[in-house]
């Protein structure tokens, strides 16, 4: 173990305050990660009613998602490592106040631009909020079966949130407005935010450490220049110098980080995490799995509507036995943890969102909804749901207390990029094989790209069953070794 790990076992500084009843932090924390994840898919549905009020060319309307995006993913780990500095929870309260009133400014805005800058402060928000929310959660639980049913809860919002994004925002937009996919996170964020202000209690890592500034910087550069990169690719395809530039761009700074973090003295991201095993295979199977499952709900939701004729708060409404299965799926895998091991629940939930993706490959553009996607859905995302709560669980095991919030951002780094590339490389894949049908852009033809991508993703998780059968450890402890 490095000499920072070593350090890293000094008792984080916790206020003295009284110690909020644990649901409560339960409860804050993940309607902190509802709002994150809901924003990452809520405005899809908007975007046309986005572009004919303020006038956004398509490229610009690809920004509104890409703004917010790239921000998230980009921050995230100097997110994660502020809270362990400064503070978990005053952390947690700037994320959230930024995210609030970056919704306030987008759901206001008058201009393209307005809207813009808008979603990418609310990325930046996201970003110092989402560590927090989890880093919170598992300092309030102790140790066992409590804390996994508490990540169980934690995973099943987020996923819920992601899932929910179709039909709440079709919703709104059908009843009121496209601002109101914005507007909405204002009340509930400034509900969560007394809350937090009034119950959690402050923690943070206890050694008197400083922010590695120089490797603040490249990372965030980094990532960010690799998330612009990956979105570039629908539009400018993977050859493009508009996408290799920032693409190597993006890695060669990555590597720079990892270099200068390797001779500094206090780095922002030890790499001697990456010998605890748990936390490097938990990460590189969430990067497999979540750049599979993000795109579940993509193409789903564009084959309800681009293929069989859903309006888009009808085809919110035909996801909704999905997202009640990963809702399911994460509250079962705390009850299936004890007997049968971390590693054989990932494993699990892995192979029945296999054999999900592969019934969706099987669709046609004259499906039926129950086998065509209420069926096939349930098991992508009952499936998603049960491998998601043992892999956060074994991705923060092991770690020191000063290191939580830093562990806690590298999840949902590699979730969300892992979702991003994937997201790229599939809808890269599917627009291929319509193109090649030279049969225009009608039904059959999307049709046979979307199956192509459900075709991809279930390889892609079947690479990640072997990884998690030959690398994670079987069940989650202290020292996450075995």
């Amino acid at each position: 173990m490095t000499p920072m790990l070593e350090a890293a076992d000094t008792p984080p500084l916790i206020s003295r305050r009284v110690t909020p009843a644990t649901w409560v932090v339960v409860a804050l924390a993940c309607a902190g990660q509802f709002l994150v994840v809901l924003d990452v898919s809520v405005v899809n549905v908007a975007l046309p009613s986005m572009r004919t009020d303020l006038g956004l060319s398509a490229s610009g309307l690809q920004w509104v998602v890409n703004a917010y995006a790239i921000a998230f993913a980009g921050f995230m780990l100097l997110g994660g490592r502020a809270g362990d500095l400064y503070g978990r929870k005053r952390m947690f309260l700037v994320g959230l106040g930024l995210f609030t009133l970056a919704s306030l400014a987008g759901g206001m805005a008058q201009d393209g631009w307005q809207l813009l800058v808008a979603r990418a402060v609310q990325g930046l928000g996201a970003a110092v909020l989402a560590p927090s929310t989890l880093t919170l959660l598992t300092a309030a639980v102790p140790d066992g079966p409590a804390r996994a049913r508490a990540i169980a809860t934690w995973t099943a919002v987020g996923a819920g949130g992601g899932a929910a994004g179709g039909l709440v925002g079709g919703a709104l937009v059908d009843v009121l407005s496209w601002r109101w996919v914005l507007l909405i996170n204002v009340p509930v964020g400034a509900v969560v935010l007394a809350g937090s202000l009034r119950w959690l209690a402050e923690s943070r890592a206890g050694d008197g450490r400083r922010l590695d500034l120089p490797g603040a910087v490249l990372v965030t550069a980094g990532l960010a220049t690799l998330a612009y990169g990956i979105s570039q690719t629908e539009a400018e395809g993977w050859t493009s110098a508009a996408t290799l530039v920032p693409l190597v761009a993006g890695l060669a700074l990555v590597g720079l980080f990892l270099a200068v973090e390797a001779r500094t003295p206090a780095p922002l991201m030890p790499l001697g995490l990456f010998r605890l095993r748990s936390v490097a295979s938990a990460n590189a199977a969430m990067f497999l799995s979540g750049s599979a499952m993000f795109c579940m709900w993509f193409f789903m939701t564009l084959y309800a509507q681009n293929v069989l004729g859903y309006s888009p708060l009808l085809a919110g409404l035909a996801l909704v036995p999905s997202s009640l299965a990963v809702v399911l799926g994460s509250k079962l895998a705390p009850r299936f943890l004890p007997a049968l091991g971390a590693r054989t629940v990932a494993v699990l939930g892995a192979l029945i969102a296999v054999a999900g993706f592969a019934w969706q490959s099987t669709m046609t553009a004259h499906g039926a909804y129950p086998t065509s996607v209420m069926g096939p859905g349930i098991l992508m995302m009952l499936g998603a749901g049960l491998s998601a709560t043992p892999l956060a669980a074994l991705a923060t095991a092991g770690a020191a207390p000063s290191d939580a919030g830093l562990v806690s951002g590298l999840v949902n780094t590699s979730r969300t990029m892992g979702g991003s590339l994937g997201l790229a490389v599939m809808s890269t894949i599917a627009a291929a094989r319509t193109a090649h049908t030279g049969s225009g852009v009608g039904a059959e033809a999307l049709t046979e790209g979307y199956a192509l991508a459900f075709r991809a993703g279930t390889g892609v998780l079947l690479g990640g069953v072997v990884l998690m059968l030959l690398w994670l450890p079987k069940k989650i402890s202290a020292s996450s070794a075995n």
